[in-house]
């Protein structure tokens, strides 16, 4: 019920002022579970693709986002919970990664679609980088459902780091075939076959979304952009007390 609230008090006003374009719908099943597997350019992305969906589509959010205390805190939990997101508790020695399996599967023995992001979080300058295979693939091996590939367009560019108001233009959403893995049935702690699974969902990702590929995980992409901007402030800094203490010259 509060699912279907939040989808017409929010879905509806998205594909009215942004008019998002989709190809591939018939790829959804009417019924039954899948996995849909998406790329990851903006927070967005969890509005937008539910919105064009007749089904329920559920994501995993982090727990802080359910826990935060006061008023704010309780309207944030509320909003998570109406637009279909499950908490994941992060802690614990494994972390996110068990969470989301359990949760994941706990979506799909329900005979629902559930969503994930391979990648693990926001792609931090819109290319595709090398999912995570402990979350997608032991899912899909596990249960058996289907994966179908989603690639996001463009809904990195509505509201871009730093812009207060998102910018009214139309995002894509390309739905491609699901992906059978069945030939892969009891072998999700295999680590090459995890690897082999996720592979090939990203691959597929990359062909519907047209994405510069990136070998490396977006995590420690993040890790290296924020270490550069760092030394790049020390550098500045270093050179400013440089000028700053640069003895003054004698008059001639």
């Amino acid at each position: 019920m509060l699912y279907g609230t939040m989808k017409v008090a929010i879905g509806g006003p998205l594909k009215v002022a942004f008019r998002p374009w989709v190809e591939g719908l018939e790829n959804i099943p009417a019924e039954g579970p899948a996995i849909l597997a998406s790329n990851h350019l903006s927070f967005s992305d969890s509005f937008f693709l539910p919105a064009v969906l007749d089904r329920k589509v559920t994501f995993i959010a982090k727990a802080e986002y359910f826990t935060t205390p006061g008023v704010k805190g309780r309207l944030t939990a509320a909003f998570f919970k109406g637009v279909g997101q499950l908490p994941v508790d992060r802690s614990g020695a494994r972390g996110a990664g068990e969470a989301a399996i359990r949760s994941g599967l706990d979506v799909l023995e329900r005979g629902e679609l559930f969503g994930i992001y391979p990648e693990g979080t926001r792609s931090p300058d819109g290319r595709l980088y090398r999912g995570k295979p402990g979350g997608l693939a032991r899912v899909a091996l596990a249960s058996g459902a289907p994966v179908i590939p989603v690639a996001m367009i463009d809904t990195e560019k509505i509201q871009p780091p730093g812009k207060v108001m998102p910018k009214l233009m139309r995002p894509g959403i390309r739905i491609g075939e699901p992906l059978d893995f069945s030939r892969y049935q009891g072998m999700e702690h295999d680590r090459f076959v995890l690897r082999a699974v996720t592979d090939e969902v990203m691959y597929e990702i990359m062909k519907l979304s047209g994405q510069e590929y990136v070998d490396i995980y977006a995590t420690a992409a993040k890790r290296r952009i924020s270490d550069a901007a760092k030394a790049e402030k020390a550098a500045k800094a270093a050179a400013a007390k440089a000028e700053q203490d640069k003895p003054e010259q004698p008059a001639s």
